[in-house]
């Protein structure tokens, strides 16, 4: 009986989409973080009856045949890269990005990190860094007699020190962006990395054409609208029960069957 493994594969592709849902609704309040959604496709057909074939010798043929479908699977997560809400902090290193682009961050194994979570610190030499320590590229020192910090929108970092009216330019912070932003891959902590999906990355200061503008003193909140989530989750609860329906009544049909005298 075919139903039971149909609604079999429907009840795995609503884990998977309750399984999306629940991670976005755990990050409603991660910085910079963009909101998951599930796609699914149909499986193969088995024909009872195909289509076109010849139905007589005369030439007729069948107009519509017969196809059994087999279910259901999970063809992609998508990453929808919406713009977050910019919340203010009025915290001086903390950076958000206001349309495209992703800070680089270099990792301990020298590769380079992409990420919209700006919430930066300084570490013991002043390298402006994550809150995991990583260096944010181009790796920018903060003198120690700085008395201020700004960072405008073009991403210029200036800072100035004691005695002096005129500020410093101690650096430049650029974006990347990437002909295809979903096929980045999430390594957790807020990081992606580039492959073949996503396309080589295009580095560039920020507020020219085609990279977002950087905020000082604010950051990107979660994309994630927690009505939409509810709503969905609600569906993809009735569908799994829609389904679990299903291999129910074709478990009692099967025991009409075993039944018989």
């Amino acid at each position: 009986m075919r139903s039971l493994d149909i609604a079999g594969t429907g009840m795995q592709a609503q884990q998977t989409n309750v399984e999306v849902i629940s991670n976005n609704i755990a990050n409603m309040t991660t910085t910079g973080f963009k909101r998951r959604r599930a796609e699914f496709q149909d499986l193969i057909y088995q024909n009872l009856r195909r289509v076109g074939s010849n139905s007589s010798d005369t030439g007729t043929l069948v107009p519509s045949g017969a196809q059994v479908g087999l279910g259901v699977k999970t063809a992609a997560i998508y990453r929808i890269n919406e713009q977050g809400n910019l919340q203010q902090t009025s915290n001086t290193l903390d950076l958000a990005i206001q349309g495209n682009g992703y800070f680089q961050v270099t990792l301990p194994t020298g590769e380079t990190a992409y990420t919209r979570d700006g919430t930066f610190a300084l570490a013991a030499d002043g390298t402006i860094v994550t809150a995991d320590g990583y260096t944010v590229q181009p790796g920018l020192q903060i003198p120690p007699a700085a008395t201020g910090v700004t960072i405008n929108q073009s991403g210029q970092v200036q800072v100035t020190l004691q005695g002096q009216l005129a500020p410093q330019t101690v650096g430049q912070l650029q974006l990347a962006v990437f002909p295809n932003e979903a096929g980045l891959e999430a390594q957790g902590d807020n990081l992606f990395l580039q492959t073949t999906a996503s396309g080589a990355p295009v580095a560039g200061n920020p507020a020219t054409q085609g990279f977002g503008t950087m905020m000082q003193g604010f950051i990107e909140t979660s994309n994630v609208n927690i009505v939409s989530e509810i709503t969905n989750l609600i569906t993809a609860q009735r569908a799994y029960e829609m389904n679990s329906k299903v291999i129910t009544s074709s478990d009692e049909m099967l025991s009409t069957l075993t039944n018989l005298r």
